[in-house]
């Protein structure tokens, strides 16, 4: 038998063990996705589509926090520092596989984030002030090889950035001389065309779409792999025979490296319910949006080959030193 004490002692471990709480499940409180740009463009928009649909599937709220700056390099920096406990996850575009090639004394490696899933890719559009002379690749690249030496110029967001891709993609595949004229922003480049101060430029599908629709902007093709299910009268460069010409502005989730397994498995099986709702397509697809489901490894398999495919072009137009 046990003793007064022995007894007492049973008692209160067990007393103990009802009082502690149990180890709490994630996520117990709000979870951060860091979008790396301003308020109001396609990655942020696809953001928090996303992050309400995910928020409402995990019980608990999904919050946007802006953080830009350095080409997206400030707000990376952040998620691939921050404790990897699955509070914290990064809103990427391509500038996350890109920006170590093209950059200098990054404050952070690659390795120090962990992929978690696609979330929706906004096509690239190419688009000239409706005064140039072309409606269509042939005619674009006719056109610009009537003008000189210097050729045309194209607004683009600065080293690295998609316009800066697609108009070395144009250089590669037709030759034509074109002067490139770095802006602050992709607003500020497409602002350029529709000024006719730059004559051409391309940008997400979001931002130019209904620039196009009011007959501000002329559409030569898309850069996209498929056409625009919003805008399916644009064909694509493929279709216009530029296959090598293809990319477009899409956004996927990382999450700090070593962040639990479980938990990016958890947060990519809720993120791909959400893309494949109703709610979710309806709220993107319209604007000239399309989401990308996918597996982790899908994903993976996506940025390594772009990795490959677009770190091939930057070394042979030496991009990072532009």
């Amino acid at each position: 038998m046990i003793g007064r004490l022995g007894a007492l002692a049973v008692s209160i471990f067990i007393a103990a063990l009802a009082a502690t709480p149990a180890r709490a499940e994630w996520p117990d409180h709000p979870i951060r996705w860091i979008v790396p740009f301003g308020p109001g463009g396609a990655n942020d928009l696809i953001a928090r589509v996303a992050a309400d649909a995910v928020g409402k599937r995990l019980g608990q709220p999904v919050v946007i926090e802006n953080r830009p700056g350095a080409g997206a390099v400030v707000g990376t920096a952040v998620v691939a520092k921050a404790k990897p406990d699955g509070y914290t996850f990064l809103i990427s575009a391509a500038g996350v596989i890109t920006n170590s090639m093209l950059l200098k004394n990054l404050p952070y490696t690659d390795s120090e984030l962990t992929p978690v899933g696609m979330i929706a890719v906004a096509p690239s559009v190419i688009v000239v002030h409706p005064s140039i002379p072309a409606s269509n690749m042939k005619e674009f690249v006719a056109w610009a090889k009537t003008q000189g030496d210097k050729g045309i110029t194209w607004a683009t967001a600065g080293s690295g950035s998609t316009p800066h891709f697609v108009v070395e993609m144009i250089k590669e595949a037709t030759g034509i001389p074109i002067t490139i004229v770095p802006y602050r922003s992709g607003s500020d480049g497409v602002n350029a065309v529709l000024s006719n101060s730059v004559a051409a430029t391309s940008e997400a599908s979001i931002v130019v779409i209904p620039q196009i629709k009011a007959g501000s902007l002329k559409a030569i093709a898309t850069t996209y792999e498929k056409r625009i299910s919003s805008y399916p009268s644009l064909p694509t460069t493929a279709e216009q025979g530029y296959p090598g010409v293809r990319i477009g502005h899409w956004a996927g989730l990382y999450a700090p490296r070593d962040t639990p397994k479980p938990i990016i498995e958890r947060m990519n099986a809720e993120l791909q319910a959400a893309l494949k709702s109703e709610e979710v397509k309806a709220k993107l697809v319209p604007s000239g949006i399309e989401t990308a489901e996918g597996s982790i490894a899908d994903f993976v398999a996506f940025t390594t080959a772009e990795r490959a495919r677009l770190g091939t072009l930057a070394e042979k137009a030496k991009m990072g030193e532009q």
